[in-house]
């Protein structure tokens, strides 16, 4: 018989930037993530259960031989405990906030906000089911 093969998961997530340091500033001091490595145009950020890194975008010719496209290219999302809390943290931090919070009809409660890049970031808290 042949090999068993497995659903895919996420290893890690890269964000192509223009400006690594501004980027890696957000996440660091924004988000509050610690940077785990750096260096070649490269920072990876300590996360329990995935890999999260910004790569400069200069590098990508060599890397891959063409360019990303233009910002907004997706978005990251983060689970948190208290989305409120997060964002009284961020608006005092200076973040542009985008959206939220808000309850979501999937039983999240959200909060959007823009990199640096102006890619999109969420951070989500998981609400009770209502009986």
């Amino acid at each position: 018989m042949g090999r068993d093969i497995r659903d895919p998961r996420i290893d890690y997530v890269i964000w192509y930037v223009r400006s690594l340091e501004r980027s890696v500033a957000f996440y660091r001091d924004m988000v509050g993530l610690e940077v785990r490595l750096e260096g070649d145009g490269y920072v990876e950020f300590a996360m329990d259960n995935t890999k999260f890194a910004l790569f400069e975008q200069a590098g990508l010719g060599e890397l891959i031989g063409r360019e990303a496209g233009s910002p907004p290219c997706g978005e990251i999302g983060f689970l948190v405990d208290d989305v409120d809390g997060w964002a009284e943290r961020l608006r005092r931090r200076g973040a542009e906030i985008l959206s939220g919070p808000v309850d979501r009809p999937w039983r999240e409660r959200t909060l959007h906000i823009a990199d640096p890049e102006g890619n999109v970031v969420e951070f989500a808290q998981k609400l009770a089911r209502q009986r």
